[in-house]
């Protein structure tokens, strides 16, 4: 079922005929019914445009890139390459530093992938976008302090000589009738790549839900770009609703991909009309596929770097198939203050846009790094499972100039260890001449005493929105916090990494089979379970078949 990939990036290319076909009926979305002013979408079920016969959108477009070019349909979609991250020893590396991430495109992204009978690029899965997609049971913030941070200790599953530390963190939510004003850009690729039924068609219901939830209070401006970058609609009340949408179904897609103007023309709107304490957001639609002015990796991360010093966050809608350029997607939105999600169906776009509009538009915490300082009394070794394309030096943590990611109103971050207790041999390279015994010892002598009953400390710094200094909290882990029970949090958050390893084929995979990962989602309870995880066991289940 999974592909690979290798280097910095990652293409597939398949002929049409080649490619499995889907099932005629999508089973693995979450169905129900939404509303809206333009009407009714009935139970759509995952990707817009199939058709009753089981034809896909996917191979409309392939026809007509056959009919165009007299080809075959190449996929180009393109991943950044990123080595996985293995065992380290903490009497050499004490202490674990990140950037938190909220993106969610992955999980989504694989999905679209699964359901479609496709192979998976190994690049593809970020297994940390996998893990904070789901809703997870952790404590709420209390005071001024816009998160609170949860630990949970068990047993590993795929390894039971090790065991499975869970840090996760709840943002506060914000009283969605009291939120601050917002000034909102939709920029939205218009250009030739965009005209199928899972892109610019998706695009245009996407934000015409997203339209019904807006108020008088905000302003919204849409930019496009294709050859050339159009200004459609400026500054118009949230509440002119048939304006906004008579704007958005007036859009055809042609043309080249000028990105690179479009952000340009963008943030110029969203200054125009910059609301000083407010919610100032840019919102990209796009496939990624730029290729007109900056379109490279490093080009856009340097220009959407200078464009955020004006205070304008930066949230990215990835769309459609078989040219999504996600290591473009993913370093606009990295670099940009915001976060990154992949619209692959209308009740994709209802969880990103309505359900979790506060996280995906508000921010509560900016600048926000995780440092883990481990006890090597107590902690022999570990591994950080993903984020690593959000690893940071240690001596960035404590540098208020290094930028890290954003966490957005009622936002989950959710990062999972796997740690080796004192005693255990931790895996990796065997030196001659260094055993490490000595060390050791000394150093369970040298953190004995008042501290020897915590694991681990976990700080965290963050910037309030609009503020320059950083916070920090200090949480610390002690040893009580094992249960041999795993929490349904262990056990979904768990379920999910150990599918991730497998698909990308890791070499820390240990004892994971995707019948295990179906026993640990069985294994959670019902309280614990939500459509979308329901979804998931169905995708595994996908998988095994």
């Amino acid at each position: 079922m999974t592909g690979c990939g290798s280097g910095s990036k990652s293409s597939a290319t398949a002929g049409a005929a080649d490619r499995p076909q889907a099932a005629a009926t999508q089973a693995y979305s979450p169905q129900e019914t939404y509303m809206t002013e333009a009407g009714a979408v009935n139970g759509e079920s995952a990707y817009t445009g199939m058709e009753a016969d089981g034809g896909m959108a996917y191979d409309r477009m392939a026809d007509r890139y056959q009919n165009a070019y007299g080809g075959e349909y190449m996929n180009s979609e393109e991943y950044h390459g990123v080595a996985e991250s293995g065992f380290k020893k903490v009497e050499e590396h004490p202490l674990s530093t990140f950037s938190v991430d909220v993106d969610t495109a992955s999980y989504s992204n694989i999905r679209r992938m699964i359901t479609r009978g496709e192979e998976i690029p190994q690049d593809a899965v970020r297994i940390e976008e996998m893990i904070n997609y789901f809703k997870y049971d952790y404590k709420k913030p209390e005071g001024d302090i816009p998160f609170a941070v949860t630990s949970e200790l068990s047993d590993c599953p795929w390894n039971p000589e090790h065991q499975l530390m869970l840090i996760g963190m709840q943002a506060k939510e914000i009283d969605f009738d009291n939120r601050p004003m917002s000034n909102l850009v939709f920029l939205l690729d218009v250009s030739g790549s965009m005209y199928d039924e899972d892109k610019l068609p998706l695009v245009q219901k996407s934000f015409s839900m997203l339209t019904d939830e807006l108020t008088e209070n905000d302003r919204v401006s849409i930019v496009t770009y294709a050859g050339y970058e159009q200004v459609v609609l400026e500054g118009a009340r949230g509440d002119e609703k048939v304006k906004i949408r008579e704007a958005l179904e007036g859009l055809n897609a042609g043309g080249s991909t000028a990105g690179e103007a479009g952000i340009n023309m963008a943030y110029e709107m969203a200054e125009k009309y910059f609301i000083p304490g407010g919610n100032n957001r840019m919102i990209l639609a796009t496939d990624g596929d730029l290729n007109v002015g900056v379109s490279s990796e490093e080009g856009l991360t340097k220009l959407i770097e200078e464009k955020r010093k004006g205070g304008v966050h930066l949230s990215v809608l990835g769309f459609g198939t078989g040219n999504i350029k996600d290591n473009k997607m993913e370093a606009l939105a990295d670099n940009g203050d915001g976060n990154y999600a992949y619209i692959d169906n209308l009740m994709e776009a209802k969880k990103v846009l309505v359900e979790e509009m506060g996280g995906t538009l508000l921010t509560v915490a900016k600048d926000v790094k995780i440092q883990t300082e481990f006890n090597p009394s107590q902690i022999a070794g570990y591994r950080l499972i993903g984020y690593e394309n959000r690893a940071l030096a240690d001596e960035d943590f404590d540098d208020d100039s290094v930028d890290a990611g954003e966490i957005g109103a009622g936002h989950r971050v959710t990062a999972l260890y796997e740690i080796i207790r004192a005693g255990t041999k931790v895996p990796g390279e065997v030196l001659k001449y260094q055993s490490g015994e000595k060390e050791q010892k000394e150093t369970e002598e040298q953190t004995g005493g008042a501290f020897e009953n915590e694991l681990m400390t976990v700080n965290i710094r963050y910037k309030a929105p609009n503020g320059k200094e950083s916070r920090l909290i200090s949480v610390p882990v002690k040893d009580e916090t094992y249960q041999k029970e795993m929490t349904d949090n262990l056990k979904f958050a768990g379920a999910v990494a150990e599918f991730g390893m497998l698909l990308k084929d890791s070499s820390y995979k240990g004892n994971s089979s995707y019948e295990n990962v179906i026993d640990l989602v069985s294994g959670v309870s019902q309280k614990g379970m939500d459509d979308y995880k329901d979804e998931f066991k169905k995708l595994v289940l996908q998988v095994m078949d």
